[in-house]
C-alpha cells in the first residue's frame, strides 16, 4: 500500500523542464531529421527539434491548417518563401501562417530548429454509418 504523504497533491498541471536544445543538438552531431517531438500527454501543443545537415533541403511546402512557429537554436541558412530567401541564424523566430509556402536551405554547418504548432487531433476509425 502507497503511503498517503507520498502522492502528489491534487491540483494544477505543473511545469515541467523537457531538455535544453543545445545539449539535444550536442549529443548526436550527426543525426538529422526530428531529434526531439513533445509527446506529453495532454498536451495541446506539437513541437519538434529538427536538424537539417549541412547544405541539405526540406523542399517548398505549405501546412494548409496550421500557423507554425520556429525559431533557429544552431547552424544558419535560408527561408525561401513567395516573398524571397531570407537569412536564418541562432535566435532567428519565424511565424508561418497557415497556407503560406516555405522551404529551407541549411547552411555549411547544417541547421536546427524548433517548430511549434497546435497539436493535430488524431485519426480515429469510425464506425460506418448503417446503409
Amino acid at each position: 500500500m502507497t503511503d498517503p504523504e507520498e502522492l502528489p497533491a491534487a491540483g494544477p498541471p505543473l511545469p515541467r523542464i523537457l531538455g535544453n536544445t543545445g545539449a539535444l543538438v550536442a549529443a548526436a552531431p550527426e543525426a538529422t531529421g526530428a531529434l526531439w517531438r513533445l509527446a506529453e500527454p495532454g498536451r495541446q501543443l506539437d513541437a519538434n527539434l529538427v536538424r537539417v545537415p549541412p547544405r541539405g533541403t526540406i523542399d517548398a511546402h505549405a501546412e494548409p491548417d496550421l500557423d507554425v512557429l520556429l525559431l533557429v537554436v544552431s547552424g544558419d541558412g535560408t527561408l525561401g518563401s513567395a516573398a524571397g530567401p531570407h537569412p536564418v541564424e541562432p535566435g532567428t523566430l519565424v511565424w508561418l501562417p497557415h497556407g503560406s509556402v516555405r522551404g529551407v536551405t541549411a547552411g555549411a554547418g547544417g541547421l536546427s530548429y524548433v517548430t511549434v504548432h497546435r497539436r493535430r487531433p488524431g485519426m480515429q476509425i469510425q464506425d460506418r454509418p448503417p446503409t
